[in-house]
């Protein structure tokens, strides 16, 4: 029996590097960057991926930026709204499963309990239209096509928050984070682990979220990175995480959603099992990390 073959779009970001070194155990996989598939032409996209006829599409495409999308909006439109679409249906033409990687920001923030599947999308910024309209085009292009939306994505291969928090500890700075906006982080290896039990054809499609269990504030999560550490043996310097306003930070162009923790009821019904707690996330990637001789000492 040949191994499956799964098309990785925006491969060379945190959450695609994850998905890419995963999926090759088990299914041959193909893993494109910008340079093989850019979005920002999304019919010439959409025909790489009937030439490359896949068993499994994942995109991990897209512009991300919140700000950057408010002051691109055309681009932001064409590669997280329209290009989606495009692919899902070209993955369709050629009998493939489309696995779209959406966003948390599709929600208001207005909540107090974590977003289920089901809950009713309504965006703040740009960013969270456009992805809500990509999602909107995948799912009327074939009810086996799935969106999974991920939020507060960490992992080993790209600097994120956790690894800055952890630089500035090191050299005993301070270290100062956002403690009044909640969601859920999400390592890329347990997304990449838990995406597998959506490649059987019998998985339903349609809206899973994927993340950590638990609600945090960013400022919960720096400081669980730089307790890990220390418990590690990491010599972190400064230990205690400084709270900050959103409206403290003054870069930031879009507007936030400030409560955007979700419910992953879905995807642990499939799995059989409960998603890992984020501080054992967090715990799992900093061993990794001092694993890898991140801080100098292996």
């Amino acid at each position: 029996m040949s191994l499956p073959h799964i098309l990785i779009l925006g491969a060379r970001g945190r959450l695609g590097s994850a998905l890419a070194c995963d999926c090759a155990r088990g299914a041959r996989v193909t893993a494109w960057g910008r340079t093989e598939a850019d979005l920002a032409d999304p019919e010439a996209a959409a025909g790489a991926v009937r030439r490359a006829r896949p068993d499994i599409v994942i995109n991990c495409a897209a512009i991300a930026d919140a700000d950057v999308c408010e002051t691109e909006r055309d681009l932001a439109e064409t590669v997280n709204g329209l290009a989606p679409a495009l692919l899902a249906r070209a993955a369709s033409d050629v009998g493939a499963r489309m696995i779209h990687i959406s966003t948390d920001y599709v929600f208001p923030g207005s909540a107090t309990a974590p977003y289920a599947e089901d809950a009713t999308p309504a965006p703040l910024s740009w960013y969270g239209r456009t992805k809500r309209e990509g999602e909107v085009g995948v799912l009327a292009a074939g009810e086996g096509h799935a969106v999974v939306r991920v939020s507060w994505v960490f992992g080993p291969d790209k600097d994120c928050f956790v690894d800055k928090a952890l630089q500035l500890s090191l050299r005993g700075e301070p270290v100062r984070a956002v403690a009044d906006k909640f969601g859920s982080p999400t390592y890329a290896l347990d997304v990449a682990a838990a995406l597998r039990a959506l490649f059987p054809a019998s998985a339903p499609g349609g809206v899973y979220h994927l993340c950590n269990r638990g609600v945090c504030t960013w400022r919960d999560w720096a400081q669980q990175a730089i307790d890990s550490a220390a418990t590690l043996g990491i010599p972190v310097k400064t230990r205690e995480v400084e709270p900050l306003k959103l409206s403290d930070i003054p870069v930031m162009i879009a507007a936030r959603p400030i409560y955007s923790a979700m419910s992953c009821a879905r995807i642990e019904a499939l799995l059989g099992e409960p998603l890992r707690e984020w501080p054992r996330a967090v715990d799992a990637y900093i061993r990794l990390l001092r694993d890898a001789g991140r801080f100098g000492a292996g």
